[in-house]
């Protein structure tokens, strides 16, 4: 049975360190969700974790550091952009893809030349990753397609034997995976949004665009730079449709539609009174909905329900990396008017 660590005390660290030094898998907390983590350098640990969440071979892994002066450890920076990248973001919600170093497995790149390099900001995964004194390699912590975790009790069960050891580290902060950005001729290119949005980045090197592929399905056998960026995705049991509208009646319009007996909305306060077989609310501004929406989803689940109908919101700032989420979710089952 998997055991959940509340207190990061010496003992425990000796434990966690232990399992990671002998290919064992770990689940962490960081600022944005939790992580499953093996030793990067080891490739039989790395494939343990594409093995238990049932994921795609061809979708790559983050390496976590405990500090920005390992990564030419791992990754060669390459040019001022990247430098300043992780001069302004890291450590935080940031990932960014670097030519990687030979140490680097190739399982954890998917075969690609390139690495995603994190460093988080959270307090437990820093003395973590500190004290396993090797790089970790994590995707979140949920069965390939599900909702990503952000609190433990929302993850125990799926990983019940299969992890021997979860550091329970509170809510997540954030809610959504970090922000994956790759330097494309000294430009940054968003391959993931996140909580890092592309204003920020402008507002330190003055351009940067976003990828095609956020809001766009990507072709199942296709190679990705970046995780999060296949099929559907972060998604619940119960089918989802995603609505959106910059007029309330046209939005109200969208839901009457597509509403049956058995139909959960789930969507901010405005939509409370439309009649429904279940009404969540999943927040009034975009750190709520940031923080909220993976939880809420599983928890939709719960109701036996025929659809969920997600209110969708505007894409820009921190609104567009949770509709690059919503969307998957919905497996681009989407409506605007």
């Amino acid at each position: 049975m998997t055991k959940i660590i509340k207190e990061l005390t010496n003992s425990n660290l000796e434990i966690l360190k232990s399992e990671i030094l002998n290919q064992n898998l770990v689940i962490f907390p960081t600022e944005t969700v939790y992580g499953i983590g093996a030793n990067a350098l080891d490739k039989i640990a790395v494939e343990k974790i594409f093995k238990v969440k049932t994921r795609a071979i061809n979708n790559p892994l983050i390496v976590h550091l405990k500090d920005k002066a390992e990564i030419s450890k791992y990754a060669y920076i390459e040019n001022e952009v990247e430098q300043k990248l992780i001069d302004t973001f890291m450590p935080g919600p940031f990932t960014l893809i670097l030519k990687k170093q030979p140490n680097i497995p190739s399982s954890v790149t998917a075969n690609l030349d390139t690495v995603g390099i994190r460093v988080p900001i959270n307090k437990i995964a820093h003395e973590f990753l500190k004290f396993v004194e090797v790089p970790i390699a994590a995707p979140s912590a949920n069965i390939s397609s599900r909702p990503s975790g952000t609190k433990v009790s929302d993850i125990k069960d799926e990983f019940n034997y299969l992890v021997n050891y979860i550091i329970d580290g509170g809510e997540s902060e954030i809610g959504l995976e970090s922000t994956v950005v790759k330097v494309v001729d000294n430009t940054p290119l968003i391959l993931r949004p996140g909580f890092i949005t592309k204003e920020d980045i402008e507002k330190v090197i003055g351009k940067c665009l976003v990828s095609e592929h956020v809001l766009k399905e990507v072709k199942k056998d296709s190679q990705v730079e970046s995780p999060g960026m296949l099929y559907r995705h972060y998604a619940p049991k119960t089918k989802c449709l995603l609505v959106y509208s910059a007029s309330f009646p046209n939005l109200k319009k969208l839901i009457i539609e597509n509403l049956d007996s058995k139909t959960i909305i789930l969507g901010s306060d405005k939509l409370k009174d439309i009649p429904c077989y279940k009404f969540i609310n999943y927040g009034n501004t975009l750190l709520e909905i940031s923080h909220n929406i993976f939880h809420l989803l599983r928890q939709c689940d719960k109701y036996n329900a025929n659809l969920i109908i997600i209110e969708g919101v505007k894409k820009e700032g921190l609104g567009l990396a949770i509709m690059n989420r919503l969307i998957r979710t919905s497996n681009f089952n989407y409506k605007e008017l």
